[in-house]
């Protein structure tokens, strides 16, 4: 069928719709169907051109529960638009609502057919989904063993959730009444008292009742036993039917980043085959996936090497040539250059070929032809990346500092918040996001009694308010290289540590770097001073406070807490609503060792900028160092395992720093000692192990070659050698040859981790360690990467990320300078990063840590560029 043929077929469908004569039989028949048909393929997943079913090839996580990547999941014409396919217990699941363990999968090729055990172990509830082939879609069965528990009845569904950005501006069919799938969430909702509500993990609520009770229950935007959506728009377009009634919801009525919903209620009791969904995703004929040119969106400095990476689908034919266009003043595009296109080979799901441009050095305005397609513009200049970590340090870090108010012309960022902090946490409590107090507080402070003192200083970790201690020190360690390796002054951000206020584009006479460390090490010195030791970090302690989205100054009511007051009931000095932040508190000797490190570097940047503040960073650097050093002596650190596997080589960066500030003999002597214990260590897994070798061990080695002699550096000359090794490797296993990380956090962060060490160490060996190693990692960065060819930085690059997980995302927007993980495997063989929904963290958050190394980043290429 031509295309002219399909698009007459629409009309004609619509035609009928308009005429209200087109009967559920007729919608089904003239659903577009051109003959493929699902097969379950080496991988393990069903596959059609244009359309792939995951059947939990991803299972859910037991850490931060519903990441809308797991379960049954849909990749549409090169799209994820669905995902959590599973019996769920909620109309519209949050983040935090149970999910199930996935106990039992098995794939049988030749029925074309997944099955999968699911099970509540909080509920002793257990369900089957079989999922197979069938006609140009799948169907999907569910099985119980024993009938539907009392308490689940009315609650136990078929869900199928699918991405709202997918599907805005577009419409659906429920049984052949037409509707809008909405823009922003307004369905009716109705109030349900809180003993009918499922519990969430562990006893947290999403939901802030105001002591009432109860929570939210929307109401479907439609019922039916047939669903069409986007019956408009042919890549799209995917059909549901059922005999049991299939509801549709708006789950951004009770959390912003829900997704739409499809839901079948299970039966009451019944055993065996309770449910049956037939789902088929219309695919195009012979569709094949529009190329992705990666380049850098920054652009290059004439001498550097060139190569756009071409990413193709595997029934694309490559084509033989590209062209570099050079873009005058007249707005003409003139041929500069017309290159070979060379194959590299297949990585993951796709092809990719390389484009080589390198021998262009004119400066000016560019762009690839590739065929019919044509990139946008970018710069071939000398000074492309003088400014490119100027928003990252100017706006998003400005904007993450804590406990103070923030202003930027005439918007203000925030208010002054969390002037109630804090509390002790309470024992053996298992918190979210990570954090746990066990059975002491290891501070001399009683469950949930004030700690004086630690409002001030800090920044927001990330997209959502914590102080994370390890993210701090990694911080102002960074800021420390920029102020010692290559003399950042520059002045645009007004911060008053008196008044807390902070205004961006405001210079006042200070070099921002030392105003930053000063600032995170107020809060350092502070954990030291009233808690006894650095820890783990401090949160909210309600769930539905971590969720918070806008000005942090009101995620609490910066009032202290008062037990003596009610619930919402203040004296206009203290409060008795329990919003103040918690400290966990519980001792580690890897994160004592990490602070003093941070402490010992940040005490020589503060030397005659806060000479008292210099002093007691120095102290506590020995303090804490000698502290860890007894708790690992007498065997006392009952912190988590991997911490205290960590703290056996967290000291290496501790006596360097505390060599370099102090030039005692004892800590050199310390640091060569074990140094080559540690680079004598295997690395494991190669991706990981780079990463890990690099940052735990490579980096301060090559870092101390300024205060070695020169035995000392020829040493270390072989490992390097062998690191290149590594570089070679990586260069063989994907054609952008940086580490790509295939965990369920976006791999940036490893990537300039990466091109960090190889600066390093191509400025001790540029004999063994090319340049380019550093330039990859930057390109790749700024968009030389798969899936699209978007900067992963804010507001840097001609086109770079417009949504960010950050705390303004319920705006579809995000701060200027933020570097966001990019890019997230989804198992097995899907990169993905959304940059039309901004709730996907893996893939969109920012963090203090990742942009910190960013800025170093761009000053070390500054540096290779101008030297």
């Amino acid at each position: 069928m031509t295309k002219i043929e399909r698009r007459k077929q629409h009309r004609s469908v619509r035609k009928k719709l308009k005429n209200g004569i087109l009967a559920l039989f007729l919608v089904s028949s003239s659903f577009v169907v051109f003959g493929q048909k699902m097969k379950v393929n080496e991988l393990e997943y069903f596959e059609k051109t244009g359309a792939n079913v995951l059947v939990f090839s991803s299972e859910y996580n037991g850490m931060f529960f519903d990441e809308k990547t797991a379960a049954v999941e849909i990749i549409h014409h090169g799209v994820r638009t669905s995902t959590g396919g599973a019996v769920r217990l909620q109309n519209t699941p949050e983040q935090w609502d149970l999910v199930p363990k996935l106990i039992d999968r098995k794939v049988n090729r030749e029925n074309n057919s997944i099955e999968v055990t699911l099970r509540y172990e909080e509920l002793d509830f257990e369900s089957k989904l079989l999922v197979t082939a069938k006609d140009e879609g799948v169907e999907i069965n569910v099985f119980l063993d024993e009938p539907l528990p009392e308490k689940l009845q009315g609650k136990a569904g078929f869900n199928l959730e699918f991405l709202p950005s997918a599907y805005f501006e577009k419409m659906y069919l429920m049984d052949g009444k037409p509707g809008s799938f909405p823009r922003y969430p307004s369905s009716d909702t109705r109030i349900e008292p809180g003993r009918n509500k499922i519990q969430q993990f562990e006893g947290h609520t999403t939901f802030d009742d105001r002591g009432k009770d109860e929570f939210i229950v929307p109401f479907p935007l439609a019922n039916g036993n047939m669903l069409v959506m986007a019956p408009e728009d042919e890549e799209r377009l995917i059909k549901i039917k059922s005999e049991t009634e299939l509801m549709l919801f708006d789950g951004r009525n009770v959390a912003q980043n829900g997704w739409y919903i499809v839901r079948s209620l299970l039966p009451a009791d019944k055993t065996g085959k309770v449910l049956t969904w037939y789902l088929e995703p219309n695919a195009i004929d012979n569709w094949v996936r529009k190329p992705v040119i990666g380049f850098s969106q920054v652009g290059y400095v004439p001498g550097q090497e060139k190569v756009a990476v071409i990413e193709l689908d595997k029934n694309n034919t490559p084509l033989k040539t590209a062209s570099l266009l050079q873009v005058t003043e007249e707005g003409d595009f003139v041929e500069k250059l017309k290159g070979d296109v060379k194959i590299w080979g297949d990585y993951m799901r796709y092809r990719y070929a390389k484009f080589d441009f390198s021998e262009i050095k004119e400066p000016g305005i560019y762009c690839i032809q590739y065929g019919d397609q044509k990139t946008n513009t970018f710069s071939i200049d000398t000074d492309v990346y003088n400014d490119i970590w100027q928003p990252t340090f100017d706006v998003w870090f400005p904007v993450q500092m804590d406990h103070m108010q923030v202003n930027e012309a005439y918007r203000t960022w925030h208010g002054e918040p969390y002037k109630d902090d804090c509390l002790q946490a309470p024992l053996n409590h298992q918190h979210f996001d990570g954090y746990s107090q066990g059975p002491t507080t290891d501070t001399k402070y009683k469950p949930l009694e004030r700690i004086p003192g630690m409002s001030v200083g800090g920044w927001f970790d990330a997209g959502d308010f914590d102080i994370q201690t390890g993210s701090h020190n990694s911080v102002i360690n960074d800021f420390v290289g920029l102020w010692e390796d290559f003399g950042v002054d520059r002045d645009e951000t007004y911060i008053d540590q008196k008044t807390r206020y902070v205004d961006i584009h405001r210079p006042d006479g200070q070099p921002d770097v030392l105003q930053q460390i000063e600032h995170g090490v107020l809060n350092l010195v502070a954990q030291i001073e009233n808690i006894g030791h650095p820890v783990r970090g401090i949160i909210v302690p309600n769930l539905h406070q971590y969720h918070h989205l806008g000005d942090a100054m009101t995620e609490t009511d910066n009032l202290p807490y008062n037990p003596n007051l009610k619930p919402f009931e203040t004296d206009g000095v203290s409060s008795g609503t329990m919003d103040d932040r918690w400290a966990f508190t519980n001792r580690s000797s890897f994160l004592d060792y990490q602070t003093a490190a941070t402490l010992a570097a940040a005490s020589r940047a503060l030397k005659g900028y806060n000479d008292e503040l210099a002093v007691k960073s120095l102290k506590y650097a020995v303090k804490l160092f000698e502290e860890a050093d007894e708790a690992i002596k007498n065997n006392s650190d009952i912190s988590e395992s991997w911490m205290r596997m960590m703290a056996r080589g967290a000291d290496l960066s501790t006596v360097l720093e505390l060599y370099i500030t102090t030039r005692e003999q004892k800590y050199r002597d310390r640091f060569e000692e074990k140094l080559w214990t540690i680079l004598d260590q295997p690395t494991g897994d190669r991706d990981f192990g780079q990463m890990f070798f690099a940052s735990r061990s490579l980096n301060p080695a090559l870092k101390a070659i300024a205060y070695m002699d020169g035995a000392y550096k020829t040493k270390l000359k072989g490992y390097i050698v062998k690191y290149k090794e590594s570089l070679e490797a990586m260069e063989e296993n994907n054609p952008y040859g940086v580490p790509i990380s295939a965990s369920g956090w976006g791999g940036s962060g490893m990537v300039v981790n990466a091109a960090i060490t190889n600066y390093h160490a191509h400025k001790a060996f540029p004999d063994v360690i090319d340049k380019k190693y550093v330039f990859k990692g930057l390109n790749f960065i700024f968009g030389c990467h798969p899936y699209s060819n978007v900067s992963f930085v804010n507001a840097v690059g001609t086109k770079s990320k417009k949504v960010a997980y950050g705390n303004n995302r319920a705006d579809f927007t995000t701060i200027a300078g933020g570097i966001v993980p990019g890019l997230l495997l989804l198992k097995p063989d899907f990169f993905e990063n959304k940059d039309d929904w901004p709730f996907l963290w893996g893939e969109n958050e920012v963090t203090i840590g990742g942009s910190a190394e960013y800025i170093f980043l761009s000053h070390a290429i500054l540096d290779l560029v101008n030297n």
